[in-house]
């Protein structure tokens, strides 16, 4: 019978082999989620056999893992900016750089104080539920057309008890919100080129497709978000939204046609073109 460490070592060679990323951390995390523990309790308990019923599910999430589907698909949670939340394939998991664009409004949005803000196409709420809990006054509207992933988006909201200064609203871009408007509308909405979705990793092709597919030069949102944004804003009222590496230019323009002011464009750690700020007049 093999013990926990021999399963461990067994599971990230089989993870390596097929060239997975991180195979260790993911084994650990894989095989903590099997257990039911906490990482550290692995090695803790190294010695300790395996039972078969623990081991077979082990087995499928590893298949699954090395074929490409997300670690935070098969363990169903994913951090975010110090938080653990839900995340399955109902939503975009999470990148790193959009944990930067919560940084950016930081900075704005603490002297600011702003009281209502609208995450639109907001997935599994990562962003909105957030900057509920970094600005404890602010209440949040959490808005997006798809019914499974605002579905993913309550179970957030309710995981944080943010339920009292949350509203969760059925909309495809602006059209559900009525006449409401708001301090700050985040957005980070989808900016790949049709053309270019099957070039992407195994990984990011097991997010939603409508939270991807950003149409044929891939800001056919942005245009349609840049449209309805300034009636949706108060006055003085700030624009952040993710993009992709080569689209700061011309979203930009999209916002500045559209009425908003101080329009820019702002990169990211790795120096990529990654997210564009404006405000209303």
């Amino acid at each position: 019978m093999k013990t926990l460490l021999e399963t461990l070592q067994g599971g990230t060679a089989y993870l390596e082999k097929g060239a997975t990323e991180s195979p260790r951390l993911c084994m650990e995390l894989l095989l903590a989620h099997v257990l039911d523990c906490e990482r550290m309790q692995l090695y803790i308990d190294f010695d300790r056999p395996m039972e078969e019923h623990e081991l077979a599910p082990l087995r499928d999430l590893l298949k699954r893992r090395r074929a490409g589907e997300p670690l935070q698909h098969l363990i169903g949670d994913t951090e975010f900016y110090g938080r653990t939340f839900a995340s399955d394939a109902r939503g975009l998991v999470p990148r790193p750089e959009t944990e930067e664009l919560i940084e950016l409004a930081l900075k704005t949005l603490t002297t600011t104080k702003p009281a209502t803000i609208l995450d639109l196409g907001c997935g599994s709420g990562v962003i909105g539920l957030t900057l509920a809990m970094e600005l404890e006054e602010t209440t949040v509207t959490l808005a997006d057309v798809s019914p499974d992933a605002l579905a993913l988006a309550k179970e957030n909201t309710e995981r944080h008890e943010l339920e009292s200064r949350t509203t969760l609203v059925p909309s495809d871009m602006f059209s559900g919100l009525t006449e409401q408007k708001f301090d700050a509308i985040f957005g980070n909405l989808p900016y790949i080129p049709t053309g270019e979705l099957g070039a992407l990793s195994k990984e990011v092709q097991h997010d939603p497709k409508l939270a991807l597919d950003g149409g044929p030069d891939g800001i056919a949102p942005y245009r349609i978000f840049a449209t309805g944004a300034l009636q949706h804003l108060t006055p003085c009222g700030h624009i952040f939204l993710e993009i992709g590496d080569d689209q700061g230019e011309a979203i930009c323009k999209l916002l500045t046609d559209a009425g908003l002011l101080e329009a820019v464009s702002h990169t990211d750690l790795a120096k990529n073109e990654r997210f564009v700020t404006a405000v209303s007049p």
